[in-house]
C-alpha cells in the first residue's frame, strides 16, 4: 500500500517562496512518475508539474519559470519549489504518483498567497 504525505504549505505574501515535500511509503517511488496538482475553491483540479522516474519534467504554462519540480529517489521524496508566488497560486496542492495503471494521491497541503 502506497501512502503519500505532503508538507510545506502555508501562508505567504505575494512574491514569496515555499517548498512543498511529498514523502512516499512503499517501494514504487523510484519507478513511478510523480506530479503536483492543485485545486482552488470552485475550480477543477489542475496539473502543475510532472517529473518522470528518469527526471524529465513538464510544467503548466502558468508556473513555468517560477516553480521547480524535483525528486530524491533515495529518500522516496518529491519536491515542488515555488518562487514568485502570486495570489492566483492559492490552492490545495496534491502530490500524485503514477505507475500504470495506478494513481496514488496525498491528502493535500494548503498554500495561501496574500496580496
Amino acid at each position: 500500500q502506497v501512502q503519500l504525505m505532503e508538507s510545506g504549505g502555508g501562508l505567504v505574501q505575494a512574491g514569496g517562496s515555499l517548498r512543498l515535500s511529498c514523502a512516499a511509503s512503499g517501494s514504487i517511488f523510484s519507478i513511478s512518475a510523480m506530479g503536483w496538482y492543485r485545486q482552488a475553491p470552485g475550480k477543477q483540479r489542475e496539473l502543475v508539474a510532472t517529473i518522470t522516474n528518469s527526471g524529465a519534467t513538464t510544467y503548466a504554462d502558468s508556473v513555468k519559470g517560477r516553480f521547480t519540480i524535483s525528486r530524491d529517489n533515495a529518500k522516496n521524496t518529491g519536491y515542488l519549489q515555488m518562487n514568485g508566488l502570486r495570489p492566483e497560486d492559492t490552492a490545495v496542492y496534491y502530490c500524485n504518483l503514477h505507475i500504470y495503471p495506478f494513481d496514488y494521491w496525498g491528502q493535500g497541503t494548503q498554500v495561501t498567497v496574500s496580496s
